[in-house]
């Protein structure tokens, strides 16, 4: 991962964590989660994200499948659970 791509996701989670959320988990996979929950704001907020983020289409919901398999991870600190 790229010395950038580790800032913007540390700003992600940070803001997550501002918002009451885990550390360990970004805002936008957070409002994926809860979009997918039903919950109206996060639904809201996670579409406000997806069109920040213009150029990664569905970018929540790939933010969310990221934390599934802890690619924000260095490989050596993966778990294969299966």
């Amino acid at each position: 991962m790229s010395w950038a791509l580790n800032i913007a996701i540390a700003l992600d989670q940070l803001a997550n964590v501002l918002l009451a959320g885990a550390p360990d988990e970004t805002l936008s996979s957070r409002a994926h989660r809860m979009r997918v929950k039903g919950h109206r704001y996060w639904g809201w907020t996670a579409n406000a994200i997806d069109r920040l983020f213009f150029w990664q289409p569905g970018h929540c919901e790939r933010a969310w499948r990221s934390e599934l398999l802890r690619l924000q991870q260095p490989p050596s600190l993966r778990v294969d659970e299966h």
